[in-house]
């Protein structure tokens, strides 16, 4: 049966901990990270149409040209297939932007699924794979999403046992990072303190949330902590407000808390609202299969 209009709905990850191992020959960050999805998600409605991509998105800071990564996956696969016709994509954009969340990549992954099913390329999982790692580092992990550790530039997936239901709180401060600035001026002989990836792996399969939440570590605080002070200021009201553990997610900005019941996120959540716009109560979630 032919498919010419499919909805998905892109979630939102934090990272539970990030390690940068070293620099690579091609300029990028070798990394081992844990990612986890939450239930925070962008809505997108894809159309086939007879030529072109077309992007619509009514937040002003969404590109709607080849800068945005669903157009750049959409383009890819049109020429790697030869596809000749084309895709009007809505984007509802709940996830905020540059933010450290993979917004952009999440919706990317859409578009991949999508593409697959409405010009019947018949891409399989592992193809799909390969279509989100020319994309974007965090697109692989947002093709199913889930709990999982990755390695490489982030596009080697390892999936890890789920870890649902798990109330956090998201706030992202009004300030713009560049992932690009904050990998290029990470020093990685200053670096401190690193996380346990392996230890948190095994804690993550066992279900201990209270030792994931008291080890996360994220090594590119020490740069982008250092330029945008309110970042550590809000994750110190996080754990004030009595959050098992408190992380920046990404390069930044926004940062999250882990709590232990919906209680304690509600009053750490009505907290920031006070100094922030974008705050969220959500959950973790498990993969989704497409």
């Amino acid at each position: 049966m032919d498919v010419s209009h499919v909805d998905y709905k892109a979630y939102a990850k934090v990272n539970l901990s990030i390690d940068v191992i070293g620099e690579r020959a091609d300029g990028y960050h070798e990394v081992r990270m844990i990612m986890q999805s939450i239930n925070l998600y962008d809505v997108l409605k894809f159309d086939k149409i007879d030529d072109g991509i077309k992007i619509f998105c009514m937040n002003p800071y969404v590109p709607r040209d080849e800068k945005n990564t669903v157009y750049k996956a959409l383009d890819l696969l049109k020429e790697k297939y030869s596809i000749p016709w084309g895709m009007e994509v809505e984007i509802k954009k709940s996830i905020p932007v540059a933010a450290g969340l993979a917004g952009g990549s999440s919706d990317a992954a859409s578009a991949i699924v999508a593409a697959n099913d409405i010009w019947n390329l018949n891409m399989d999982h592992k193809d799909m794979m390969e279509a989100a790692k020319a994309v974007g580092a965090d697109v692989p992990f947002c093709i199913k999403g889930g709990t999982a550790l990755a390695e490489g530039i982030g596009e080697k997936i390892t999936r890890l046992a789920s870890i649902e239901g798990i109330y956090m709180v998201v706030a992202k401060p009004a300030v713009s990072v560049s992932t690009k600035d904050i990998y290029r001026n990470l020093k990685l002989d200053e670096i401190v303190a690193r996380p346990d990836i392996d230890k948190i792996v095994q804690n993550i399969q066992a279900g201990n949330v209270k030792y994931i939440a008291n080890h996360m570590v994220n090594v590119l605080e020490t740069v982008t902590v250092r330029r945008y002070p309110v970042i550590g200021e809000i994750k110190g009201i996080i754990m004030q407000s009595g959050a098992l553990g408190s992380l920046m997610s990404g390069s930044g900005p926004a940062v999250f808390g882990i709590f232990e019941n919906h209680g304690y996120a509600e009053k750490c959540y009505d907290r920031l609202r006070d100094y922030l716009k974008e705050v969220y109560v959500v959950r973790t979630i498990g993969p989704k299969l497409r």
